[in-house]
């Protein structure tokens, strides 16, 4: 277990390298002059030789991939060029508004897929199977932001029972939760009900039925366990989606997160902020399919000694 997940950690560590050369290539070299990309050109020769020094941009590209990977190691992406502050502290303070909508809208999802997949492999081919499994595919099929507008022209414009925008209330991530997790909920509760499908007929679930267990002892303790392997990758790919792909939620509930600091970075060309919000969405994602692979092992030991095995 041990080296598997060494080897695990080191392909993390070498994905995230990867992607940091790529995201300050492309964004400080493709374009052309990256200064001039910020301010526009309408901007003075003084002005932009100022701050290609200020931001180290008339070193050479090498030396600067080196001097920015340092300093992100370090926790310093550099200063946001249109607000004048540390992209850090910028990040962190977008970064606590999207963990509390994404992990909320994360359990949501969770939770609900499970039980809807559950109970619709148990009931299968019954009438609350098939009402379950069409509301999966309006779930799926419904884009986020509609959902999010129907949302508020409903619940907060016409019953007024939470505010529209903004993060001042608790309540008001009800609906922004709601409209970022549904979709996710209805592709768990697919995938779970059709992995436990395949294992609610096994030989196993009988023999453990002839013992005398009760059903959905059965169902939870011997069927969901052996069908966790796809509900894992499904359940590890929709939290970095969510955790990534918050955006829309973020810019129709102005809610002022990772996605919608992101954004407005792009919008205003700053340069540094874009690379800070690239280099989040790769972490986030590197992160989350390590934890993935290791709970592959975890559950199904026949994985990490099959990687074993091949070494």
């Amino acid at each position: 277990m041990r080296d598997y997940l060494i080897k695990r950690v080191l392909q993390a560590i070498g994905v995230v390298i990867c992607i940091s050369a790529i995201t300050f290539f492309i964004l400080n070299v493709i374009p052309g002059d990256p200064v001039r990309v910020m301010l526009g050109d309408m901007a003075d020769e003084t002005t932009v030789q100022q701050v290609r020094h200020s931001m180290g941009l008339d070193k050479p590209v090498p030396e600067q991939y080196l001097n920015w990977f340092t300093n992100m190691l370090q926790g310093n992406f550099g200063t946001s060029y249109t607000q004048n502050k540390p992209v850090a502290t910028l990040m962190a303070n977008a970064f606590g508004v999207t963990v509390r909508l994404a992990g909320f809208a994360f359990l949501l999802a969770l939770v609900s897929g499970l039980i809807i997949g559950i109970v619709s492999a148990v009931f299968h081919g019954r009438w609350i199977d098939r009402t379950l499994m069409s509301l999966a595919i309006f779930g799926i099929s419904a884009p986020a932001f509609w959902v999010a507008i129907i949302l508020q022209i409903i619940f907060a414009l016409n019953l007024k029972w939470f505010p529209v925008s903004g993060t001042k209330t608790a309540v008001s991530f009800v609906l922004p939760v709601i409209a970022l997790g549904m979709r996710y909920s209805a592709s768990i509760a697919r995938v779970t009900r059709t992995s436990m499908l395949d294992v609610l007929h096994q030989d196993y679930m009988r023999t453990a039925e002839a013992k005398g267990l009760r059903e959905w002892t059965i169902v939870m303790v011997h069927g969901l366990r052996n069908a966790l392997i796809p509900i894992i990758t499904i359940v590890g790919t929709q939290l970095g989606d969510i955790f990534t792909g918050s955006i829309l939620i973020e810019s129709v509930f102005a809610m002022p997160g990772m996605g919608k600091l992101l954004l407005d970075a792009i919008n205003a060309r700053d340069l540094p902020l874009v690379e800070g919000g690239v280099m989040y969405i790769a972490l986030i994602c590197v992160v989350v399919y390590l934890v993935v692979d290791i709970l592959y092992a975890v559950v199904d030991p026949r994985i990490r000694l099959g990687g074993e095995a091949q070494e």
